[in-house]
């Protein structure tokens, strides 16, 4: 590829089209401004703001008296410096750079005379509105989310966190789609090593696209095979700015509207933004109405399978007899029995969300009471296991956080399998290695199960209770990770 310096400015303009292939949306306006004198406005329709180049520059260059008052192209790159009000004027003499910015919806000025080309920032951003986040929906408390633009999303989270001491550091990941990754941070409060530890792992990506937050986790995550995510993941820009004012540092990525959030805990996937905007027993009684569904949602088909399977005794006469006639005729055993019915439900919560919204709210709802009573119709379940399945999924559905949603429905099966082949034997083996497991995992070298281990009585005033605000020294909810002010938060 020939170098600026080497070429005249139709020879570079035909360069670029043979770099790009000839596109139909790329632009070339020719202007002679003296006989010893043109200039090429190169830009691609397709991402520029027409309306900036046509109103500002080309009405620039096509005054009359330009040719009597620019004299050579130096003059005109340094009249257009000082006279056309876009933000961003820069000079190169990289043609990559020049083939990067076009892409990127900015305007090459080219003129004769000259080895620099004026890079001048006309790009148009389409996006739509700030509307409430789908997946983080509150009944109090803003109603703002996030959107695909980054920089739309940096001005919500600004509007929110006033201070000199907000940090952002900007990444360009993927050799394809080159996308702006943004580290953000309070410097006063965040952890050095927190933060080297961020920009470590975001500087060692090497991969060709980022599309979504969910490529920049997989690699920042803490390398643990485990079902339960040590990032935090959000629409919400009141949440990260909340998470900011903890000490933790968020990272938002251009084309998305989730941001992620580290160091995590255990027991923060049970908070939910709404606790903070309500009277604190309120939001108490919430919390603990989020882990006793938990715990439904995990154990309740195990529990059913092990003592239908091995443990009938445990059981009133009564209710055993009960059971026992809603299962004469089933030909499959409980455990069977209870994975068709789960697989099932999971199929059409999957359909429900994959089909037109218009129809998959309806197909998901009748498909499961028609299938359900089918079902104990034709007598290939019984009626309790149809009840056992919805509890547990409804239970799911309580998670404030889709993915640790995901994740009890990971553990499910895990628990429902150890029950059909132990038993409660099975069941506690199951809960003491989930319990070792967590304990093991750490998020950027915060222990996942703190501050309950290791035991930290003065950070549990936000882990089971949501304590009122004026009984707390500092603005900390329950954040094991030390503070550069008060040394813990």
């Amino acid at each position: 590829m020939l170098s600026i310096d080497e070429i005249n400015p139709k020879a570079f303009v035909s360069q670029i089209v043979d770099t790009l292939q000839y596109p139909p949306d790329l632009v070339n306006h020719m202007f002679v401004i003296s006989p010893n004198l043109h200039a090429h406005c190169v830009f691609i329709e397709t991402l520029v703001d027409r309306n900036k180049i046509e109103r500002e520059l080309l009405h620039f260059l096509s005054k009359e008296y330009i040719s009597d008052e620019l004299e050579s192209s130096e003059d005109i790159i340094n009249a257009l410096q000082n006279r056309i009000p876009i933000s961003s004027i820069s000079e190169t003499t990289d043609l990559n750079r020049c083939i990067q910015k076009l892409l990127s919806g900015w305007c090459l000025l080219v003129t004769s005379g000259t080895r620099k080309v004026l890079l001048l920032d006309t790009s148009k951003t389409h996006h739509r509105n700030i509307s409430e986040p789908l997946m983080e929906s509150t009944v109090h408390g803003p109603q703002e989310g996030f959107t695909e633009e980054i920089e739309i999303n940096l001005s919500l989270l600004r509007k929110r966190i006033k201070n000199t001491h907000l940090r952002i550091e900007q990444f360009i990941i993927g050799t394809e789609t080159e996308t702006r990754v943004r580290l953000i941070y309070l410097e006063h409060l965040a952890p050095s090593e927190v933060v080297d530890e961020f920009r470590k792992r975001i500087h060692s990506i090497q991969v060709d696209s980022v599309l979504d937050t969910a490529y920049i986790e997989e690699y920042i995550q803490d390398k643990t095979i485990s079902p339960f995510s040590t990032l935090l993941k959000t629409e919400r820009p009141d949440v990260l700015a909340s998470h900011l004012l903890e000490g933790r540092v968020g990272v938002l990525v251009d084309g998305t509207p989730d941001a992620l959030m580290g160091p995590v805990t255990f027991f923060q996937f049970f908070s939910a933004p709404e606790d903070y905007y309500q009277k604190p027993h309120i939001a108490t009684l919430l919390r603990w109405l989020r882990m006793f569904s938990f715990i439904l949602a995990i154990f309740i088909p195990a529990l059913y399978i092990s003592i239908l399977t091995y443990h009938q005794e445990l059981l009133p006469h009564s209710l055993l007899i009960n059971l026992s006639a809603q299962r004469e005729g089933v030909p499959f055993p409980t455990l069977l029995e209870a994975i068709i019915m789960m697989i099932t439900f999971e199929v059409l919560r999957e359909a429900g969300l994959r089909m037109p919204r218009i129809a998959g709210q309806a197909i998901s709802i009748v498909g499961a009471l028609v299938l359900g009573e089918a079902a104990v119709v034709a007598g290939l379940v019984a009626a309790a296991m149809v009840i056992v399945v919805a509890i547990t999924a409804i239970s799911n559905f309580v998670a404030p956080s889709y993915s640790f949603g995901i994740t009890q429905r990971i553990l499910q099966f895990f628990y429902m399998a150890l029950a059909g082949f132990m038993g409660l034997f099975g069941v506690l083996c199951g809960v003491l290695f989930t319990v070792v497991h967590l304990a093991s995992i750490k998020s950027f070298g915060v222990p996942y199960l703190s501050p309950v281990a290791p035991s930290k009585f003065t950070d549990w005033k936000d882990i089971f209770v949501r304590v009122p605000r004026p009984w707390k020294k500092a603005y900390s909810q329950g954040n094991p990770i030390k503070r550069k002010r008060r040394k813990r938060i």
